[in-house]
């Protein structure tokens, strides 16, 4: 299977092929309305804005799996989204990233880039310590962690990195400008 053979419902209802997207560089983000980490809607918008024309499209999944932190009906999330940080970016369904719900395209992502870890900042080391309780073995599974893991798809359709979400998004930069 690949990327393009993969299906998802935006909010409207309407079912949208990846295939649309062949060609494009895709960045691929389970989001949250409510977390400590939903300022990066911004470095988003900001990332959208500045290589949207040359073929950044960004692919935001809400999910509330991750501690409640997206109670809100698909348009609350789009009405928060858009009133508080301006995101002009494709918006889906609000979906499960883990377990028996989860949408078919997290299980391919996850096969293709698996849990790195965290980096060693301090929010990374705090999101291991958190993640360690309830999860001892969490640093071996491909399980998405948190809100805001991030997939990068290249032009071809490849899974090319992840990145958790206490990477720098001037590190995400970097990489999607390599790829365009």
């Amino acid at each position: 299977m690949s990327i393009y053979d993969y299906k998802l419902i935006k909010r409207s209802g309407e079912e949208v092929s990846l295939k649309d997207y062949e060609g494009k560089v895709l960045l691929i983000v389970n989001t949250a309305t409510g977390c400590g980490f939903t300022p990066q809607y911004d470095d988003l918008e900001a990332l959208f804005e500045k290589y949207h024309e040359q073929g950044l499209e960004i692919i935001d999944i809400p999910c509330n799996q991750f501690a409640n932190q997206t109670p809100g009906n698909d348009e609350e999330i789009h009405e928060f989204c858009t009133l508080k940080f301006s995101t002009k970016f494709d918006q889906f369904k609000k979906s499960d990233v883990n377990g028996e719900n989860q949408l078919e395209l997290y299980k391919y992502l996850k096969s293709q880039q698996g849990f790195k870890g965290f980096d060693k900042t301090p929010m990374g080391l705090a999101m291991s310590a958190m993640l360690k309780k309830s999860d001892p073995d969490y640093k071996n599974n491909p399980e998405i962690k948190w809100n805001f893991t991030k997939f990068l798809v290249d032009r071809q359709g490849n899974v090319v990195d992840r990145f958790e979400p206490t990477y720098s998004m001037k590190k995400v930069e970097k990489e999607i400008k390599g790829l365009l």
